[in-house]
């Protein structure tokens, strides 16, 4: 049970990046979010925290090393959302598909991305599914891959921790969007009949 008086530090800056639909991953480089993180942690914050966020109608949810708000759904908010996790499987195939090993962690830059793009056609393909709207400038795809870096990091998947040679990092919120997309299950005999 919450009490106002009992409050953790930072709670309104928790509210302020989660009801964004970002996330608070403790392998952030921000001290600030490593601090946020930290805070939840301790003593018994999560719990205070949740009841006071659940009479907001928010539910603070904990993953694999990450916190995040969830809510309950109208129809149309479900349907949106399905629409938004289409995208992120492209997303997440498209990375995976780049290096296996694309997990919290893990260091690239868009630069990189694009010297295995011109000996990857698989992955030349599934840039292009992602941006159908988007054209390519001749044959250049360092804007579209930046474009994609940017909705990781604009939703705190990914951080940028060095401007000079454009180097980000995974964060520990990516197995969010793992996760999703290992829970979507499909029978068998429904498998069989999707063309390859």
């Amino acid at each position: 049970m919450y009490s106002p008086d009992r409050m953790p530090k930072y709670t309104k800056e928790i509210f302020e990046i989660l009801s964004k639909g970002q996330f608070l991953s403790s392998n952030s480089s921000s001290d600030k979010i490593k601090k946020i993180y930290d805070i939840i942690e301790s003593d018994n914050n999560f719990e205070i925290l949740s009841g006071y966020f659940s009479n907001i109608n928010f539910t603070l949810e904990k993953g694999d090393e990450y916190y995040y708000f969830s809510r309950p759904e109208s129809k149309v908010n479900l349907e949106l959302k399905l629409e938004t996790a289409f995208k992120w499987i492209d997303v997440v195939d498209f990375f995976k598909t780049y290096n296996n090993s694309f997990v919290s962690g893990y260091r690239f830059s868009p630069a990189q991305i694009q010297t295995q793009l011109e000996v990857n056609s698989d992955l030349k393909t599934k840039l292009n599914s992602i941006n159908k709207d988007t054209q390519k400038k001749n044959g250049n795809y360092l804007e579209n891959i930046k474009k994609i870096i940017k909705l990781l990091e604009k939703d705190n998947f990914v951080e940028l921790v060095d401007e000079m040679t454009e180097s980000y990092k995974v964060l520990s919120s990516f197995s969010y969007l793992e996760q999703l997309i290992l829970t979507i299950n499909i029978p068998e005999e429904v498998s069989n009949e999707i063309p390859e």
